[in-house]
């Protein structure tokens, strides 16, 4: 009787033990909910803003207003067909999600299949250049005449260092089949870029 009695105490230990966990994780949302409240988040999804009157995110702690960096957007091609940026510069703050559009288009009488690549200038820009959507090192296959946008958004990472106050995106797009033609060297590309971006 004294080892049923004890069975009895565990199973009633491990059923509280059990309650208390549900209860627990039944609480999280609430208790969340006030930790984001107080820390200045409150928000627990994306989609929470898109209903009528729902409160406004609040701004990016994250980009730092205090600096301003130029972007500048450089395209070379290797091969008959128009490629360039909607925009040859933009004004960003570190931190801040840009996107910019860059038109493709096949103006030959046959087929192609083409691919970018991307270069940075100065070089110690690149580790600090996050691209979250891009076209670079997908092939794609373009009908004779036709044209095609796509989409860079980017992020500079706020750490990038104070001295840089220019970057310049440069992509060489070409026909893939051939020589993968050597993307442009970096020392070579603030000229060219300035001068385009001015014109």
């Amino acid at each position: 009787m004294g080892l049923r009695q004890e069975n009895l105490k565990i199973v009633g230990k491990l059923c509280v033990i059990a309650l208390g966990m549900f209860a627990f994780g039944y609480a999280l949302v609430p208790i969340y909910r006030h930790i984001c409240d107080a820390l200045g988040i409150n928000v627990l999804a994306v989609s929470e803003t898109r209903i009528p009157g729902a409160a406004r995110l609040p701004a990016n702690t994250q980009v730092d207003l205090t600096r301003t960096i130029t972007v500048e957007f450089d395209t070379n091609v290797r091969g008959p067909w128009n490629f360039k940026p909607a925009v040859r510069s933009l004004q960003v703050h570190p931190g801040e999600l840009t996107t910019v559009m860059y038109e493709f288009q096949n103006i030959q009488n046959r087929s192609m299949a083409a691919q970018a690549i991307p270069s940075y200038a100065p070089k110690q820009s690149a580790a600090h250049f996050n691209k979250l959507e891009c076209f670079c090192f997908t092939q794609y296959t373009l009908a004779a005449g036709e044209k095609k946008e796509w989409p860079v958004a980017f992020v500079i990472d706020p750490r990038l260092p104070k001295d840089v106050h220019t970057i310049t995106l440069s992509y060489t797009f070409f026909e893939v089949g051939g020589k993968t033609p050597p993307a442009p060297e970096s020392a070579a590309l603030a000229p060219a870029a300035s001068a385009q971006g001015g014109a």
